[in-house]
């Protein structure tokens, strides 16, 4: 199981997303650019003193990173609110990698057309989205759940 984040805005989410990943021993992709500048000075508040347990791969672009999971394998599923699946009545394979998209804008048609399946998270009638970290946090969790990729307690 991996995170992909495509050209994250906000720091303060990238280093929560890249906190939890750490403690969950899960990799981040982070698909470039950013809307910020990436370094410890804009992700120490979230990220912490976590940041040499995350496995991170930097992408200086969207065709960078698409090369690289290609030579990976696995699927690329999408969480977008323009899906009609529920992450909740997906089937995850421990080699997927979870894409967001960013936190202004979502994910563009080319990104769409790129992933292999799209799920969403419910939500009540007329809102519109959850803080990036709290969908990829939700849909991390059954994805290790149904796969049984938690990390084991020491």
């Amino acid at each position: 199981m991996r995170l992909a984040l495509y050209e994250p805005d906000i720091p303060q989410n990238t280093g929560t997303v890249l906190r939890m990943a750490a403690c969950l021993g899960v990799p981040v992709d982070v698909i470039e650019p950013c809307g910020f500048v990436f370094d410890d000075r804009h992700l120490r508040r979230a990220l912490m003193d976590y940041g040499d347990h995350v496995e991170m791969c930097r992408h200086t672009s969207w065709r960078a990173f698409l090369k690289a999971h290609g030579e990976a394998r696995g699927r690329l599923i999408l969480l977008t609110r323009a899906a009609d699946t529920p992450y909740s009545e997906f089937r995850f394979h421990r080699d997927d990698t979870l894409l967001l998209g960013r936190e202004s804008a979502g994910a563009p048609p080319g990104v769409h057309d790129a992933a292999d399946a799209r799920i969403r998270v419910p939500m009540a009638a007329g809102l519109r989205s959850l803080n990036v970290a709290v969908a990829a946090a939700m849909v991390l969790g059954q994805a290790l759940c149904q796969t049984g990729g938690f990390p084991e307690a020491p």
